[in-house]
């Protein structure tokens, strides 16, 4: 037998009918509906906000807070290895632009932060937003250079164009 759109019935059994509440003694949740007679739960709305343990010192602010997290705007770098440059040609330049040639990095708008895990044998001209100590010392020790790109300052507004013209 082929199922039709007009024939289509929930299983017997899983639909069962609404509980209708404040109807009398008869309909089971009668009166009060279930909540009790008086108090804070039985009242209408919502009883108590989240967390609220009844006047007692609740667990959001009992716990430490932890401090020295960025939680709010954090620093996000596309992070690099100076390892996964060495099979990039000598006297390549390195940007986020032409490591994502490259095939190193993928679509990330992020700045670049390159750090010094691995060992680089060719010499580079890498320009970032960010160097660790330890990747600037290998890329100089391989005779490479480290320019460092300037960043948006957090606080400051960038310069917008005047409205008049002159």
């Amino acid at each position: 037998m082929t199922a039709h759109l007009h024939t289509l019935r929930p299983q017997p059994g899983s639909r069962r009918p609404r509980n209708r509440k404040g109807r009398g003694i008869a309909a089971g949740q009668g009166a009060s509906c279930g909540f009790g007679m008086r108090g804070q739960k039985s009242r209408s709305g919502r009883p108590t906000r989240p967390g609220f343990e009844g006047g007692q010192m609740p667990l959001y602010r009992r716990i430490p807070k932890l401090k020295h997290f960025t939680v709010v705007n954090p620093k996000v770098f596309t992070v690099v290895n100076v390892g996964d440059l060495s099979p990039l040609p000598d006297g390549s330049e390195v940007t986020l632009a032409s490591l994502r040639e490259a095939g190193i990095v993928g679509k990330n708008s992020a700045p670049l932060k390159v750090l010094g895990d691995g060992e680089v044998k060719v010499k580079l001209h890498c320009k970032a937003h960010g160097f660790s100590k330890t990747a600037r010392e290998k890329i100089l020790a391989a005779g490479g250079t480290c320019h460092l790109l300037p960043g948006r300052n957090k606080w400051v507004r960038p310069d917008k164009p005047s409205r008049k013209q002159p």
